[in-house]
């Protein structure tokens, strides 16, 4: 019997993980009073990358994966725009806001593959 490949084992996932919880270390050093505002934005938005991702991957049918990857996509561009937020507010160096650029790029590309490779899938 073939065992089912498990979205857990995606390259994908694992990376949108690591920015999830890469936003969670950055965002613990935010001001107290952030803790509503872009602390709570940036956590949600990070956690939904892997979830859509998790999510579209135990859908049956491909269009239906596809709407949940766009969701995912939709919240890494999210992030981005919050991490320049969080840099002109001077919440965030410099130094963080390129580390965490090159993983929101890594994930980025690999989840445009991963549509790419869904919408072959769905003709």
């Amino acid at each position: 019997m073939e065992e089912k490949k498990s979205y857990t084992n995606l390259d994908v996932w694992k990376e949108a993980r690591i920015l999830a919880n890469d936003t969670y270390a950055i965002t613990k050093e935010f001001p107290k009073d952030e803790i509503f505002g872009l602390v709570s934005q940036m956590r949600r938005c990070a956690v939904s990358i892997p979830s859509n991702i998790a999510e579209g991957c135990g859908r049956n049918h491909p269009k239906d994966s596809i709407q949940f990857f766009f969701i995912a996509r939709g919240s890494i561009y999210e992030l981005e725009t919050q991490l320049y937020i969080a840099f002109d507010q001077k919440y965030i160096k410099s130094e963080v806001l390129s580390s965490s650029l090159v993983k929101i790029e890594t994930t980025r590309k690999l989840l445009n593959g991963f549509i790419k490779y869904y919408k072959q899938l769905a003709n």
